[in-house]
Formats: C-alpha cells, sequence, structure tokens
C-alpha cells in the first residue's frame, strides 16, 4: 500500500509535537519554524501553523447512533494493537470524542472504533476490523460501514 499525504491546520507547533509524538508515539520529519511532518503509522503527516486557526464547530454524521465528526482521518490497526492503544489513551486521560467502542459483536465486519481530536481540534478515528479482509466489505447495509 502506498502512503497518504495529509497537510492539515494547527494552532502552534509545539502542542502538536507534543500530541503527535509524545502521545502518539509518531516519529518526526522535516519541519521548518511553520510546519513540522510526522510518520503517522508509515503515512506523511504535516501540520501546518495557520493564521486564524479555529476548531470550529464541524458537522457530525449519523454512524450507529453516535455523531461522527466530519471531516475526521485515522488509520486501521490491528486488532489487539487498536485495544492496546485504546487502554493506553484511557489511561492518560484523553477526552473521547466517541469513546472506544465495538460495533457487530460476533457478527460479519465485527469492527471497533474511537474519536478523539488533537490539541486543534482535529479530528481522529482510529478503528480496527476483527477480520481484517473485512475492511471493504460492502455488508447489508452501505450506509452503517464507516
Amino acid at each position: 500500500m502506498q502512503p497518504f499525504h495529509l497537510a492539515l491546520s494547527v494552532r502552534d507547533l509545539e502542542s502538536t509535537r507534543d500530541f503527535y509524538t509524545g502521545l502518539l508515539g509518531c516519529q518526526e520529519g522535516r519541519s521548518s519554524d511553520t510546519w513540522i511532518d510526522f510518520d503517522f503509522y508509515g503515512h506523511q503527516l504535516v501540520a501546518h501553523v495557520t493564521q486564524g486557526h479555529e476548531a470550529a464547530a464541524l458537522p457530525t454524521s449519523e454512524v450507529d447512533k453516535h455523531a461522527v465528526p466530519v471531516p475526521h482521518f485515522g488509520v486501521v490497526l490491528e486488532w489487539e494493537e487498536w485495544h492496546v492503544l485504546a487502554g493506553y489513551l484511557k489511561d492518560e486521560k484523553v477526552e473521547f470524542v466517541i469513546k472506544p467502542y465495538t460495533r457487530f459483536k460476533d457478527q460479519p465486519g465485527e469492527q471497533a472504533t474511537m474519536f478523539f481530536r488533537d490539541p486543534s481540534g482535529n479530528n481522529l478515528e482510529f478503528k480496527t476490523f476483527r477480520d481484517p479482509d473485512m475492511l471493504f466489505d460492502k455488508g447489508e447495509d452501505e450506509d452503517e460501514s464507516e
């Protein structure tokens, strides 16, 4: 799989660096006075300080009776890795937008997901599938596949 590149707006580099390297364990790459590259699980995430950055009230989409923030980004982890991360984030007292939970338990497409924000208000989703082959499976209800 080829890595993706995502550039996002942040308030400041110090809190962004602490969050992505300190909390999430991402390696820092190149940087300047106004941006930082991170190795975000093998993908290139570039945080740019922008003038007037505001964590605006973003829209949400109803998924599985949760108000999922849009836009959001994140990664799909291995089942055990996701559960370790969820426990770690709980221990670190991360404020979740949507707390870690499992959907479709003991059914095809069983998955776990959690949403939280970086210090600049960017929404992240980390998810996992019991069966990784189900990632792009349409299943019976395409609207619930998020």
